[in-house]
């Protein structure tokens, strides 16, 4: 073989290796069900997916989460909302806030017990009152007593899903994500997963203590390292 068109050749073969490789991850992988295939849904689910675990995409529209599954590949696939909380040891619902208590109605008892993730957002121009509500007792709290049966974690909620999918899996120092929860195991696990997607994870110690870095707080939407993330949320 033409020796230029043998290095051209290798040359062609890493970049498709690099491109196919999967993100470093350093759990064992997860079955993960996503309720919400909209951007946040589908950037978060998609980082995972990338990092090794099982994603489940569902969505209102059946068609938006099997163009997402596709678009994901590897293990990624879609179902319906029943059919991703049965399949997933997490569930991440990314849904408008307001959509909320339809979700609880439709699969309340199928999330009893489930480790929860919360990325969502009460925005009272889109969902009325009870997003104010929500507002002054802090989006967390608000959820869980929505889903009073589920192990909510709160992570995901004040950067935009382009910011996020930018930033994720970038060199070190990486950008910082807090957690929080009020059940120890879920908050080990939704920090374990906020580090699968390519970000540095901050606990927070409750779902309460949350509403620091609820949507509009100080922290919002910043680009923070973990060291400025917790010295901004006093957590040092």
């Amino acid at each position: 073989m033409n020796r230029r068109l043998f290095l051209s050749l290798l040359a062609v073969l890493s970049v498709v290796l690099f491109a196919s490789a999967p993100s470093a991850q350093t759990t064992k992988p997860m079955k993960i069900g996503v309720i919400g295939s909209g951007r946040i849904g589908s950037t978060i689910g998609g980082l995972w997916a990338k990092a090794g675990h099982e994603v489940m995409f569902s969505d209102r529209d059946a068609d938006v989460a099997k163009r997402v599954a596709e678009s994901v590949g590897g293990k990624a696939r879609s179902g319906t909302v029943e059919q991703a909380v049965a399949f997933g040891d997490v569930v991440l619902i990314a849904v408008p806030y307001g959509a909320l208590p339809a979700i609880a109605q439709q699969v309340g008892a199928q999330l009893k017990g489930k480790i929860v993730v919360d990325p969502n957002n009460p925005v009272p121009a889109r969902d009325g009152d009870m997003a104010v509500q929500a507002k002054e007792k802090g989006a967390a709290v608000s959820t869980a007593a929505i889903l009073p049966d589920a192990r909510l974690v709160r992570a995901f909620n004040s950067w935009g899903y382009a910011v996020m999918g930018r930033e994720a899996n970038r060199p070190a120092p990486r950008m910082a994500i807090p957690v929080a929860a009020d059940d120890p195991e879920a908050l080990k696990v939704g920090a374990q997963l906020v580090s699968d997607a390519g970000f540095d994870p901050v606990p927070v110690s409750s779902l309460a203590a949350s509403k620091a870095f609820d949507l509009g707080s100080s922290v919002s939407g910043k680009v923070m390292t973990a060291d400025e993330l917790r010295k901004a949320l006093s957590l040092n």
